[in-house]
This record gives structure tokens, sequence and C-alpha cells, in this order.
């Protein structure tokens, strides 16, 4: 019996020695707080939240429980947030709305006009509004994404020109609406976009992505996807085109409206050999793949493999967004 004393006494020791279990830090902020920067769980703005709430421990994740509301900020995530939530607490992404209204011609340049720009490493959203409310006056973006494992989940991301920023990093979109005019889908990110409606509000490109070497792996994947439009008479827009040499687009089982251009994608006027735009299974009346331009291709089922969010996005080491998006409310 001494020697099972001795040996509990030594476990409890030995438990006692290790480092405590990180914990995960939630905060609310909502638009009737009272808190300021001296708060550690209640903010009235979602910039004095990610300045001011507690710094959570090695591995765990800062959540923002943003009450319904229009905040009228602009959002910076820095590096040193990693593994950050935005939680929209409304029932649906238009409660929670975060907009601003720069502009290229205002701001000094299309990068600085973003209402949010997200740098911290694992950032997730979910059921939130990113907005630039600029209007047809240039580039206005809406959100910059400059971060490897960001997912955004049943968001809306509201703009005309260069919307959505998809800098640098992988990217997982789902259940989410992008608007836009020109380019609203722009960068050089590895993004997969599923089960989400792309809206055009005039006529313009939907893309406008920027590898700039065959050998990268980055690309924008548009995938089981709705693409709608304004009326805008007998105008059309197109699928996207190549702001760098190498840009990479493909379209995946998606349905495309009317007045999308039959030709599908617009060169810039440039010379379009080492692009790769394509399709698979695209729906509706602007699925004519037949009038497609002849350097766009139509993948096969083996070609479509590698397309996948969970392969497109692995990466080394296999990270999996469908999974953790399932995880997010």
């Amino acid at each position: 019996m001494r020697e099972l004393c001795k040996l509990a006494a030594s476990l409890l020791i030995a438990y006692a020695a290790l480092p405590s279990t990180a914990q995960d830090v939630h905060v609310t902020v909502s638009p009737s707080s009272h808190g300021n920067k001296n708060s550690t769980d209640d903010f009235p703005t979602i910039q004095m939240a990610l300045d001011h709430a507690p710094e959570p421990g090695p591995g765990a994740r800062l959540y923002l429980h943003v009450q319904p509301g229009t905040y009228s900020e602009r959002v910076y995530v820095s590096q040193l947030r990693p593994r950050t939530t935005l939680l929209g607490a409304g029932s649906d992404p238009s409660q929670v709305v975060i907009t601003a209204a720069q502009n290229a011609g205002k701001a000094g340049g299309t990068f600085f006009t973003e209402t949010a720009e997200i740098l911290g490493e694992d950032f997730e959203a979910d059921n939130i509004t990113f907005d630039n409310s600029a209007g047809n006056t240039g580039q206005a973006v809406a959100i910059s994404v400059t971060a490897d494992r960001a997912i955004f989940k049943k968001c809306r991301f509201i703009g005309d020109q260069d919307t959505l920023f998809a800098n640098y990093g992988r990217h997982y979109y789902v259940d989410s609406y992008i608007s836009g005019g020109v380019d609203f889908i722009f960068g050089n990110a590895t993004a997969v976009f599923e089960n989400s409606e792309i809206h055009i509000i005039r006529p313009g490109y939907l893309t406008a992505q920027s590898r700039t070497a065959s050998t990268q792996t980055t690309g924008f994947v548009i995938r089981n996807c709705r693409v709608t439009s304004a009326d805008f008479g007998d105008k059309t827009f197109f699928l996207g085109r190549p702001w760098r040499q190498y840009s990479r687009v493909i379209y995946v089982n998606t349905q495309l409206p009317a007045n999308l251009d039959p030709k599908g994608w617009d060169d810039w006027g440039r010379n379009p050999k080492d692009t790769l735009y394509a399709e698979y299974g695209s729906t509706g009346p602007g699925a004519r793949v037949s009038s497609r331009l002849p350097w766009s291709h139509q993948l096969s089922e083996q070609e479509l493999r590698q397309y996948s969010p969970k392969v497109f996005l692995a990466g080394t080491d296999q990270w999996d967004p469908v999974s953790e998006a399932a995880r997010l409310p």
C-alpha cells in the first residue's frame, strides 16, 4: 500500500509540473457595449477587441462574438493575432456589417482601400458582411487576405471594383456571397470558392488572378457555385481576365447566366499561351462551352481531381479546410 501511495504522489507531482492547457479567449463586441480598452471581454468595436482582448495561450484561439449592428470601421488583423475567429451573432450575415468607403483615388492606391485587412494566419469568419460602400469610383477593396489557412463561411463580400483581394496563402470560402463589377475576385492566393453565389452588378470581369510562374500552386477554383447577374441590357461580362501571365481560374459544376459573353474569357490584350482558364460541368444558359475562346479548356475527370478543396488546398501540412469549416456554427 505504501508503494502505491508513493506512486500516486509521484504522478500528482509530475502532472502538476506539466504546462497548463492553453485556453481559448471569448469576447463580445456590441454597438451597445460600454467597454473600453481596459476591458477584458466586452468591447464596442471590432478593432478595439482585436487590439485589447487578452492573448490566448499557444495554439489557442481568440473568438470575437460580434453582435448585430453596422460597424463603420476599418479592421486590421495583424500577424500577431493568429487563430482569430469572428462569429456574427445575427440570424444571417446581413445583420453584422463591417463597412467603410475608401477608394484608390482618395486613399492613395488600391492597396490602401480595404475595409478589412487579414494578416494573421488561421483566421476564420462566420456570418459576417465585409463591405466597401465607395461604389463605382474605381478600385475599392472590401477585404484583403494575406494569410495562410483562412476560412470564410456564410459571409458576404460587397463592393464594385476589386471587392475581394485574395492575395496570399490558402483560403476556403464556403456558403458565401460575393458581389462586384470589375475584377472583384483578384490576387494570387490558392483559393477555393464553394457552394457560393457570385453576383456581377455591371459589365465587367469576375476574376483577375495573378499567378506569376507555372511552378506556383496558386489559383482560384470556383466549385458548385452560382453566378448571377444584374440586368445590364444586351451587354455582357466575362469569367475572368489574366492580371498576370500564368493566371489560373477553374470553374467546376457552376451555373452561369445568359449574359455571360459566349467567349467566356477575356485575354486583356495579352498572349494567353501560359494562362490556364478551364471549366468542368458548367450549367445554365451561359454554359455555351463550344463558343469559348480556343485557348480555354474543358477539364477531363482525371484533371478535375486536383481541384477538389482537400487536394488543392492541402499543402505540405495536409490542411483540411472542409472539416474545419464544418466545425464553425
